[in-house]
């Protein structure tokens, strides 16, 4: 069959020659129509693969793009870069050789030298704090605060970072002892220390009482003086009169609002440790309830110490309010502790080792997640193809519990990059989205994000399963992905 468009016997070609629908003046303009349109396809087809290659190297160009702006925030500038290596090259000094009396004096001036070292860092890490909440540059990555990203980016527990954020505002207010501490005379303890009072309403406050804040003769000098000098004990205390000269007569503070209490989780997974402060009341209450449980506790042969003894006390109250299933309910669930291991680790009683983990991801041996078990209700929830449908396809939007299950053993809380929330701060989210995107609802495309989060994801930022690796990776809004952590050994510097 000839194509279209093409002539035969010196006559245009009649796409209908049966019919006599047209007349041979309309069908040569027919056939010219349809010789023109094959023309464009023919021009269409040969270009394909230039549109092709133009396409490809325009996402690789895209692709070279989002991958230097990834590398912007893990380059270490040059300056930084330089401290670096010779703070390296002082780790790796040859500590000084002799008998005990004649080392002695070097080795001072050794530990003197590398505190002032580190007393400078500190400052340092403050104003680059301070300035990245000034900018707030934490959203760059989907944090709120510098806090936030400083525990989730860098592994530093959050009483630290909430340290250094504290550090930055308070060398803003204070010139005199931010020079002093940028000269690595004066500690980041001392800092946490003036922080009470170097607060803007308190300064403020100060002036209001016509008290010289800055100044040779001001506060700020006082305060330097006194953490650089001889007399640096005694900072708290002068701290402290000073609080009750800007504010001799206020009104009686709720006593209740010095409660706080700070956990840290330990980063080799071991536990953790808990240090806090109550009120007289608060703190009757707790040592009340303490030591009931301690003393109902102690045997006669009990060799724990006191503190033990204390801490132990300590879990067996919350042992018994989540035995009475009084907590509050989070996300439909009421508050648990989940261990997650294999079916098999937990009927083999004589396998001791195993990868058996706790809902926040911290791993327990198999003798304890056992333990766990006995007096507990136990969920099954299976991984493979084999049991429990994990994928229920569109016929349900919503995540039903024993999918939202699944992705809790897997995830342990929020997989956004840098966030620690646990599974019961956290919405179960559809990677692919159940409406826009025709997503499934199942295990492989649920994923837990807080709320916060889970506001990110829908306003640009994505979270993405990456099978090889085994984890969930974060991309922002600009297709840049999100890395935590430090470079590499050997830091590229910004000039690199």
């Amino acid at each position: 069959m000839p194509e279209v468009g093409e002539l035969t016997d010196g006559a245009p070609f009649d796409p209908f020659p049966d019919t006599g629908m047209f007349s041979a003046g309309a069908s040569a303009v027919v056939a010219s129509a349809w010789a023109a349109l094959d023309a464009e396809v023919a021009g269409t087809r040969a270009a394909e693969p230039a549109r092709v290659a133009a396409a490809a190297a325009d996402r690789a160009a895209r692709a070279a793009e989002r991958e230097a702006a990834r590398q912007v925030s893990m380059t270490v500038p040059d300056d930084v870069a330089a401290v670096l290596a010779a703070a390296r090259e002082v780790v790796d000094a040859v500590t000084p050789a002799g008998a005990p009396g004649a080392v002695a004096p070097a080795l001072l001036a050794r530990v003197r030298g590398l505190q002032q070292l580190a007393n400078v860092v500190d400052t340092a890490l403050a104003h680059a704090v301070r300035a990245a909440e000034n900018a707030q540059a934490a959203e760059f990555d989907g944090q709120r605060t510098m806090r936030s990203w400083m525990s989730g980016h860098l592994g530093v527990s959050p009483a630290t970072a909430a340290r250094v954020v504290r550090a930055g505002r308070t060398l803003e207010q204070l010139p005199q002892w931010d020079t002093a501490a940028s000269e690595g005379r004066i500690t980041a303890d001392q800092t946490a220390v003036v922080a009470r009072v170097a607060t803007p309403a308190r300064l403020a406050r100060a002036g209001e009482l016509g008290v010289q804040v800055h100044g040779d003769d001001g506060l700020d000098a006082t305060l330097t003086a006194c953490a650089s000098g001889s007399q640096r004990e005694a900072l708290p205390a002068v701290v402290e009169r000073t609080l009750d000269w800007i504010d001799p007569d206020g009104p009686e503070p709720d006593p209740t609002r010095r409660r706080e209490l700070h956990l840290s989780r330990a980063t080799d997974g071991t536990g953790g440790s808990a240090h806090g402060r109550w009120d007289a009341v608060g703190f009757e209450k707790l040592m009340t309830a303490l030591t009931a449980y301690q003393q109902a506790g102690r045997t006669k042969d009990d060799d724990r110490s006191h503190a033990q003894q204390m801490a132990d006390a300590l879990v067996q109250l919350c042992d018994n309010a989540l035995a009475a299933a009084t907590t509050p309910v989070l996300r439909g669930n009421r508050a648990h502790v989940a261990v997650t291991i294999a079916a098999e680790d937990l009927l083999d009683t004589d396998e001791v080792a195993g990868s058996a983990r706790l809902g926040s991801g911290q791993q327990v041996s198999n003798t304890t997640a056992r333990q766990i078990a006995c007096d507990s209700l136990i969920t099954r929830v299976l991984l493979g193809p084999d049991g429990m449908p994990l994928n229920i396809g569109r016929s349900q939007r919503l995540v039903p519990p024993h999918i939202r299950r699944a992705a809790e053993a897997r995830d342990g809380g929020c997989v956004f990059a840098g966030c620690a929330a646990p599974s019961w701060w956290c919405d179960a989210h559809h990677v692919d989205e159940w409406i826009a995107d025709h997503g499934e609802t199942s295990v492989e495309n649920t994923a837990l994000l807080c709320e916060r989060h889970h506001t990110k994801v829908h306003h640009g930022y994505a979270v993405r399963w990456d099978p090889d690796e085994g984890r969930w990776r974060t991309f922002r809004d600009d297709g840049t992905e999100i890395i935590t952590g430090y470079p590499p050994d050997e830091p590229a510097s910004a000039s690199t």
